[in-house]
């Protein structure tokens, strides 16, 4: 933002960025499916579920009814307010949950199997969404091609594990250049992309599909075969670290030089309202769920808040929307400060609530 154009104006959004920051949005939901434990919504048993759903569901109606009714913006302007509105940073909350050692307690697992099955729906959400922008408008015939697609990965993806797991342990034993591993997982990772994008889906799916199939917690074949070679599985995930942290910050970057400050009417109450409006759409959303469940009612109000940070799946959203027009620049702006307030707040008001209700 500062570089910009709402600042210092001496960088532009050129087409070099947007490529590195397109490769750095794959790559993060690479990191995404690859943080994917669907044992861990299977530990937490029903109580994930509801919380999942309540908070996946509620924020999706709200920001969809501030957008459409309150403000008067299009169906497909109000469906991507509203998908922005279901993201939840499983990163963000897991590290606040294992910084106050409560990620193995009851409530951290419910928790962390909410904010697994909210990035899934999340991330199918985003891939309608985006069939909707670049395919003539809201169908059930582009909903059900993008349903059909998604099923057929996750049908495929035991398949193709096993040969990418056969394909990397390989390389690994047999040869000496260094660096081979990571170009070879990331060449892996762009196919996957290059075949969501052939289908008509979002390249960033394709991305997280690559990383389910390569997650040593996935359930079906690869998981077993990585769990027989812990320290192979770690290696991976060693490997992809310095690319991944490469890639990914252009992404954000991307996301400061698209925000145009200056071009916003900060005399207009809209940007303020419209702001307001969504912030209390996005914390009532995420807090309703919570209260469905039968927990103490701190335990309810912990796990809400838990479930509040946006973090860079709701980015994923809004830049999404930007880039296929969908979302002017004020209303990208309102969302990006959404984003940015949940994002930052929550963790503070979480270990606030630890801290008073520790002893109760």
């Amino acid at each position: 933002m500062i570089l910009g154009p709402s600042l210092l104006g001496w960088v532009e959004p050129i087409e070099a960025i947007k490529l590195m920051a397109e490769i750095g949005i794959i790559l993060l939901l690479f990191e995404v499916g690859l943080g994917t434990d669907p044992r861990q919504l299977a530990r937490a048993g029903p109580k994930s579920l509801v919380v999942a759903l309540g908070g996946f569901g509620l924020p999706f109606l709200l920001g969809f009814s501030v957008g459409h009714w309150a403000f008067g913006l299009s169906l497909l302007t109000s469906l991507f307010i509203g998908g922005t509105l279901t993201a939840t940073s499983i990163g963000i909350t897991a590290r606040v949950l294992t910084d106050l050692k409560r990620h193995h307690a009851p409530e951290g697992q419910i928790i962390l199997g909410a904010a697994i099955l909210d990035d899934v729906m999340g991330v199918v959400l985003l891939a309608l969404l985006y069939e909707f922008s670049i395919g003539g408008g809201v169908t059930l015939g582009n909903a059900g091609k993008v349903i059909m697609f998604v099923a057929t990965f996750f049908i495929l993806a035991p398949v193709a594990a096993k040969l990418m797991s056969a394909i990397i342990k390989h390389i690994n034993t047999t040869t000496e250049i260094p660096g081979l591993v990571p170009t070879t997982i990331v060449s892996l990772v762009l196919l996957f992309a290059w075949l969501a994008h052939s289908m008509g889906a979002p390249e960033l799916l394709g991305g997280f599909a690559a990383g389910l199939a390569l997650s040593r917690r996935f359930f079906l074949p690869f998981g077993t075969a990585l769990h027989a070679d812990p320290s192979f599985a770690e290696h991976i995930e060693t490997e992809m670290k310095p690319v991944i942290h490469l890639f990914t910050p252009i992404f954000f970057v991307m996301v400061g030089l698209s925000l145009n400050l200056r071009e916003i009417a900060w005399s207009s109450p809209f940007i303020w309202i419209f702001s307001m409006a969504l912030m209390i759409a996005a914390i009532i959303g995420k807090l309703a769920g919570p209260m469905l469940i039968r927990e103490p009612w701190p335990t309810r109000w912990i796990i809400g808040t838990a479930m509040i940070p946006r973090g860079k799946v709701g980015l994923i959203f809004a830049e999404l929307g930007r880039e296929s027009g969908i979302l002017n620049n004020e209303t990208y702006a309102g969302m990006i400060i959404v984003i940015a307030l949940t994002t930052v707040l929550s963790p503070f008001v979480m270990k606030g609530l630890y801290g008073r209700f520790s002893h109760q």
